[in-house]
């Protein structure tokens, strides 16, 4: 990947999006930011970019959904970066066909283009949710698919979309497995924003969903350099890449070491609304990240316990930050 390449990024006005898109612009690369289009002019995260980024950007209004705008959008593109998509799990127990438009149609919209205008390469986001509850530790990426929520099915959906593009007509396409990542920006909906946001209002008994269940926290920064490591990786296409940290805590014990970084005592009280249907609950994810090593030669700045507590006192300092903490409602359950 050239600085001279022309890079869309899908999604960039979400969490992780905004992130590549500012840390593309400052590694010099020709970035175009597709962002859902609204009557308010806004394009999400970016509008909290600095002005040389933002001056930098060439900003794309429209929506995933649309196959025109799409191929649009993707006009005079070397690489395409997807990460639009709708990724709240609750949400998809409820409007699951929006998760299906949005994320299987969505994709498909960007591998039919791609294939069309004979772009470079893909880069589709996925999810370590498609592995449902671990069946093996370290979860690899042989590990068998388990749509445990409308969610988690929509993405093994665009996954094999995407990769079936490679295997039908050559199209470029390799496939990023994110594990849980968090940071500065992240919506209120998942578990470490949602912990840091209530205790940054003076809450000390906090309202949480299940306890036992394990995750492979992974922070943004190192999520965004594995996005860049895919896409520069020749050897990346046709593959599917897990990101994750490996290290594998559970959200209890998260929970607790927010509470450590922010230096106050807290009760845990447990939100009834805040638990996944029982069978929908994904127990224990933990990632095997050989292959990004191997291929991209990617690997986690912030691993272990000790990068971990890093990257959530980073967070934590960000969140606290009243002019962040202002646009998030932490008095109520995001879905």
């Amino acid at each position: 990947m050239s600085s001279k390449q022309k890079i869309l990024v899908t999604g960039a006005d979400g969490f992780i999006g905004s992130h590549l898109t500012e840390e593309l612009v400052r590694q010099g690369y020709s970035v175009k930011a597709f962002v859902l289009y609204n009557s308010f002019n806004s394009w999400g995260w970016l509008d909290h970019s600095t002005k040389d980024v933002i001056e930098s950007l060439e900003v794309f209004s429209g929506d995933i959904r649309d196959p025109y705008g799409v191929k649009e959008a993707m006009k005079g593109c070397d690489i395409v970066l997807h990460l639009a998509a709708l990724i709240a799990i609750p949400y998809s127990y409820h409007s699951p066909a929006t998760y299906v438009d949005t994320n299987v149609k969505g994709t498909l919209n960007i591998v039919q283009a791609a294939r069309e205008l004979g772009v470079e390469k893909v880069v589709h986001t996925s999810t370590s949710e498609v592995y449902g509850t671990a069946q093996f530790v370290p979860i690899t990426e042989e590990h068998p698919l388990q749509g445990q929520s409308p969610y988690s099915a929509s993405k093994i959906g665009a996954d094999q979309i995407a990769m079936s593009f490679y295997q039908s007509f050559n199209t470029p396409v390799s496939i990023i497995r994110p594990f849980n990542t968090y940071g500065p920006r992240q919506s209120a909906r998942a578990v470490i924003p949602t912990v840091i946001t209530q205790i940054a209002n003076g809450t000390r008994k906090i309202k949480l969903g299940a306890l036992h269940p394990t995750r492979d926290f992974n922070y943004v920064k190192d999520t965004v350099r594995g996005f860049i490591a895919i896409a520069e990786s020749e050897n990346a296409i046709g593959e599917v890449i897990n990101i994750g940290s490996n290290f594998e805590i559970s959200i209890g014990d998260t929970v607790q070491l927010i509470a450590e970084a922010m230096g106050v005592q807290i009760d845990i009280e447990t939100d009834e609304i805040r638990l996944r249907p029982e069978k929908s609950e994904v127990n224990r994810l933990w990632a095997d990240n050989t292959k990004a090593k191997q291929i991209a030669g990617w690997e986690p700045l912030y691993s272990g316990r000790e990068g971990f507590k890093r990257g959530l006192a980073e967070t934590a300092d960000w969140f606290m930050n009243p002019a962040n903490l202002a646009g998030y409602k932490s008095d109520r359950y995001n879905i």
